[in-house]
């Protein structure tokens, strides 16, 4: 082992090139640009007028060409049209348009086609259950005869016919690949290896994340690619280096075997001209304690750039040394060109958890902005080793990092607020503050703060970038057994039912007695917490996975539905591993349905479960103690307002351009001229879209959409949507027109009150917007 790799990080915070291999990058990069026609763009997308693929395009910059909406006319639009999912769904899911034709989800989990200018349906292709959550990518032949839709099914991947919408039976085996293997495991230890973002399309390779989950033993995360005709494995990059492999010196010997994670659950970006892929990693598991993986973990919270032709690595900087955090980068890394002392820079900005911002030379992966390794505080825990130093941007931070008595919210009733300012008082406060078993550690952001998947976009062309954020706390201690519960916070509880009534009240019913989905107010009795846990990750006949729902939320909303948010008991309740029950017959789907179910074969392998789930370390590897932290405790309100705001960087300078607040909390009035103060955890899974006339779309947790004046933030135009949104926009044009669709089909937290009871309301599904036609 290195022992320099632990005792002094390498130069330039982490980023590990040596000359030959930065030469090499730079060459190779060099080359590929100038053969830009490598891989050629089909001829049914154009760069920055189409949308096509989730986030519009390969470098998800979110960015439009599309110039019908100004500045002086956007707070004329008007809906188009609307299209109802006809059920309770709340899809996570970014609608693409291929010439006239979108696709979309709705009607139980169908992947529809429908005329993208009036929202007629064209084909249904049903029971998709388990279907990549965010979206599904789009690849089309020279010639555009063969035209295919490619996503993750629960544990497999499989196509679909663009144009017929039927399965394509000749990919993979009889339609599918199974999505379990290639890990370096057993198959039959994995219950998770699908994406839930659509990854990226290079030429006729399919590049993917995955999300194998948080708990102990959990599959890793490598980033695989395979042929999109054929389903044959391209190439693999190991996310937990195996033997002889860069990285590898970075963990205990035979770590790969056990640590799971290290995953791209987020939103990968992809430099199409030259080949590279930029993939954002998350942290490994287990997430809050790391005395079984002492070093720095490789390439755990680490950008990593793959040449997307074979998987090699030809950069990386990692952006938490072993990560005790949870501090997973998901958002989409900007693809920007900014001006750096008078020199045309290609960059990549990464935007983390944390609150920070980072620039690299995309091609050479040198910073952009002076990046400071800082110490930080040392592990008081037994066992664990944190890293003595951190990563620390000197761009100014998008949230804040600490928090005091003086920074709560002065909003809290008299008696809640006394209670939270003694917890506070006696915890300890600070970025990268390790957790405690001794006391409590107050993380801000915390894991589910900062900025998150569908939190960046850019203008690629001028260099700047817009990152929504959330200032969202997390209060940890560790515990050496499993954790008897203690009594939730009512700031607690309201946090579990809000995510509740956005993830499940539609299907299970506001008091839980059931509604498309069946009863589950006695679940408590039937089904343990890992049982639910699971069931929840991975879905279950009609229901969907959830695995964007984080654990400490996950357990919030178990005790919030079994009625445990007093003291006592072990967290994982009384129940029994199983199910949830028999689903209600849900709503048949009508229309022109063509195929169900997606490729046959794998129905039945999709229901399969893990029958050799790992539980303990393998043979000859020490058996470590097991620390925890008593979930349910992300603070989604614990500060002062602005609880979200949306922050501009211009990057040619290193400055913030401007920042403002977005949302309002309908339950705190605002007094004449007051700045809003945002929505508690309010950007989480929204987004934002950036056109070349200078405005910038953002959505909001209180169902609304803005549009801001990208160059000051000033509101130009702002609507209130029948429902609240957790899915991307998309802008597009047919027959020279152009059109905004925001999916509005998710229950309104309490912040928002319920909109969807106006009379003039729409229906849950998509609404679509243009300007009013012009008199003739």
């Amino acid at each position: 082992m290195n022992s320099n790799f632990y005792k002094k990080p390498p130069l330039k915070g982490w980023i590990y090139v040596g000359i030959f291999a930065l030469t090499l990058a730079a060459v190779v990069a060099g080359c590929m640009a100038r053969k830009g026609a490598i891989v050629n763009t089909p001829t049914g997308i154009i760069p920055y007028k189409t949308w096509t693929t989730y986030g519009g395009g390969p470098d998800m910059s979110r960015y439009t060409e599309l110039n019908q909406f100004t500045k002086n006319n956007v707070n004329q639009l008007q809906v188009a049209w609307h299209y109802p999912t006809m059920d309770n769904v709340e899809y996570n899911f970014n609608p693409i348009v291929v010439d006239t034709v979108m696709y979309l989800m709705g009607k139980n989990n169908s992947l529809i086609a429908v005329n993208a200018v009036n929202g007629k349906e064209i084909w249904i292709h049903s029971g998709l259950a388990g279907i990549t959550r965010k979206g599904v990518n789009y690849w089309e032949s020279a010639d555009r005869k063969d035209r295919r839709l490619i996503f993750s099914l629960n544990n497999t991947l499989q196509e679909i016919d663009a144009l017929t919408g039927k399965s394509i039976l000749s990919f993979g085996n009889n339609g599918f690949i199974s999505l379990k293997n290639d890990l370096g495991r057993d198959p039959e230890t994995v219950s998770r290896g699908a994406s839930p973002t659509p990854g990226q399309l290079f030429g006729n390779t399919i590049i993917l994340g995955s999300a194998p989950g948080e708990g102990l033993f959990s599959a890793p995360g490598h980033i695989r690619a395979y042929n999109v005709l054929t389903g044959k494995l391209e190439w693999i990059f190991h996310t937990i280096p195996q033997p002889q492999e860069y990285g590898y010196d970075t963990w205990p010997k035979e770590a790969y075997k056990y640590i799971g994670g290290v995953n791209c659950w987020g939103e990968m970006s992809l430099d199409k001209q030259r080949g590279i892929v930029y993939v954002p990693l998350g942290s490994p598991t287990y997430d809050y304690y790391g005395a079984d993986r002492i070093g720095a973990n490789l390439f755990s919270d680490c950008i990593v750039a793959l040449d997307a032709r074979t998987g090699k690595r030809l950069w990386h900087y990692q952006t938490v040394h072993h990560d005790i955090w949870d501090y997973d980068i998901t958002a989409a890394p900007q693809l920007i060109t900014v001006d750096k002392n008078g020199k045309s820079v290609d960059a990549v900005a990464i935007a983390t958890k944390q609150g920070f911002l980072y620039v690299f030379d995309r091609v050479t992966g040198d910073p952009l902005f002076p990046i400071e390794e800082r110490p930080v505080p040392p592990s008081d825990v037994a066992g664990e080793q944190a890293w003595p130093t951190q990563p620390h941007s000197t761009l100014p931070p998008f949230t804040r990092q600490k928090v005091t008595v003086e920074d709560l919210n002065p909003y809290w009733t008299p008696g809640h607020a006394d209670s939270i300012k003694r917890k506070v008082a006696a915890a300890r406060s600070g970025l990268f503050t390790p957790l405690s078993d001794k006391y409590d550690v107050i993380a801000m952001p915390g894991a589910v703060g900062g900025a998150n998947w569908g939190n960046t976009a850019s203008n690629p062309k001028k260099g700047i970038v817009y990152v929504a954020s959330m200032n969202h706390g997390s209060i940890y201690r560790l515990t050496k057994t499993p954790p008897r519960n203690t009594a939730m916070s009512a700031q607690a509880i309201s946090a579990a039912q809000t995510a509740y009534v956005q993830n499940c009240q539609t299907c299970h019913g506001a008091n839980r007695e059931g509604a498309v989905g069946p009863a589950i107010n006695n679940i408590g009795n039937r089904v343990t917490l890992e049982a639910f846990k699971s069931l929840v990750a991975t879905g279950k006949g009609q229901m969907p996975p959830f695995a964007h729902i984080d654990e400490q939320t996950l357990n919030g909303i178990y005790r919030f539905i079994t009625g445990n948010t007093s003291a006592g008991g072990p967290p994982g309740g009384a129940g029994r591993p199983g199910g949830f029950g028999s689903a209600r017959t849900a709503t048949p789907v009508t229309g022109p349905v063509v195929a169900s179910g997606g490729a046959p074969d794998a129905v039945a392998f999709n229901t399969q479960r893990p029958t050799k789930m790992l539980t303990d370390y393998p043979e000859g590897v020490k058996n470590f103690d097991r620390y925890t932290t008593p979930y349910g405790l992300a603070n989604t309100d614990l500060v002062t307002p602005p609880w979200t705001t949306i922050t501009a960087y211009d990057l040619n300078k290193g400055t913030v351009l401007w920042k403002k607040p977005i949302g309002q909390d309908a339950r705190i009035p605002l007094k004449t001229g007051q700045e809003e103060m945002g929505v508690p955890a309010g950007s989480q899974r929204k987004s934002m879209i950036v056109t070349s006339t200078g405005i910038l779309f953002a959505t909001i947790a209180n169902g609304q959409i803005y549009a801001f004046d990208a160059e000051n933030g000033k509101v130009l135009w702002k609507y209130d949507l029948p429902r609240d949104t957790d899915a991307p926009m998309s802008t597009y044009q047919v027959n020279g027109k152009q059109y905004l669709i925001v999916p509005a089909q998710s229950a309104f937290g309490p912040e928002a009150g319920d909109r969807a009871k106006l009379p003039d309301a729409y229906p849950s599904g998509y609404v679509v917007f243009t300007l009013p036609d012009k008199k003739k």
